[in-house]
């Protein structure tokens, strides 16, 4: 730990156990954790705070392996990416899925590229896991979705328990070796790993407004601005939401979200791939309303409604029924 909550994984130039690598004697020593035979989960969201080390050939990566491994192998097993990082391309997170057929150098993924070095401030590394589909993001901003169709008729793996890997290598054919210009120790700083049950496995709770009806995701249908409605409360996947941290209100590995970043009342509220904007931004307040600050106007059922179908909007506050809303 560092003193300010932050756990740190150190990589130093030295060996003092004489310990052996794949190579010969290691020159490097780090630390790798893993939760394998202590947690598993699938499908939800899984992140984590962190401040990336630097410099030529270090390798820091927040990963997941199918917990199947030990009798399948890899990549049967699959594997998720969620954010690996090399000292060569400082500003690059990279996010990738390994199955069979499209393992290693043949992974499917995609890159998130930042203004500066990952390595001159903290970021939000996550995934959204639900059945048949992964969005990457880094700080909200959703740069990957992937789902069976990408694959080419090879088979989806991603469909079972996964434990979680934290780690910071040294060196390997993707990062290539550190030179003279790296500097040793380096640090991975991590502020917290976090999973919640999100993905449409049952997990999240409930949102409740006028009537007792649920705050529903209509269909349970996934595509980009689909109705956010509500209904009968049923318990499926399409009525369990997480409130997050970073203040989205999150179904089905997306985010409740204002169309168009609108500010009239009216504005109606759908699902969309979370994106970070403030549009997705929700502040939930002492008298049980949830105010979106990019507007500063409350989370509304149309109409004064509780009939099933019933559309939630954006709407100037007033303290009525149809603002009110219960957690749980």
């Amino acid at each position: 730990m560092d003193g300010q909550g932050n756990l740190v994984i150190t990589a130093r130039r030295e060996n003092p156990g004489n310990f052996q690598c794949w190579y010969g004697t290691c020159q490097y020593t780090s630390a790798r954790f893993n939760t394998s035979g202590r947690f598993t989960q699938t499908y939800g969201r899984f992140e984590s705070r962190m401040k990336l080390p630097r410099g030529q050939g270090v390798w820091p990566a927040f990963w997941m392996l199918g917990n199947n491994i030990g009798s399948v192998g890899w990549p049967q097993s699959g594997e998720i990416d969620i954010m690996e990082n090399i000292g060569r391309t400082p500003n690059t997170a990279y996010g990738t899925i390994h199955g069979p057929g499209y393992s290693g150098a043949g992974g499917i993924g995609a890159t998130f590229n930042t203004p500066g070095p990952l390595a001159d401030a903290f970021h939000v590394f996550a995934i959204d896991w639900s059945p048949n589909r992964i969005a990457w993001s880094v700080d909200g901003n959703v740069y990957e979705v992937r789902t069976p169709a990408d694959l080419g008729g090879r088979q989806w793996v991603f469909d079972h328990p996964f434990f979680i890997l934290l780690n910071f290598a040294v060196g390997g054919d993707f990062p290539g070796n550190p030179d003279g210009s790296t500097v040793f120790p380096q640090q991975l700083l991590v502020d917290y790993v976090r999973v919640t049950d999100t993905g449409g496995g049952g997990g999240g709770t409930r949102i409740t407004g006028i009537g007792g009806k649920c705050v529903d995701v209509s269909g349970a249908n996934t595509a980009n601005g689909t109705a956010i409605q509500l209904w009968d409360c049923n318990g499926t996947g399409a009525q369990q939401w997480t409130i997050g941290s970073d203040g989205t209100i999150r179904a089905l590995g997306k985010c409740m979200d204002v169309s168009g970043a609108g500010t009239a009342n009216g504005t109606v509220v759908q699902l969309w791939d979370c994106n970070g904007t403030g549009a997705q931004r929700w502040t939930r307040t002492a008298a049980n309303e949830f105010i979106n600050p990019n507007s500063n106007k409350c989370l509304d059922a149309t109409g004064n409604s509780s009939a099933n179908g019933t559309r939630l909007q954006i709407w100037s506050c007033s303290g009525g029924a149809n603002q009110k809303w219960t957690v749980g």
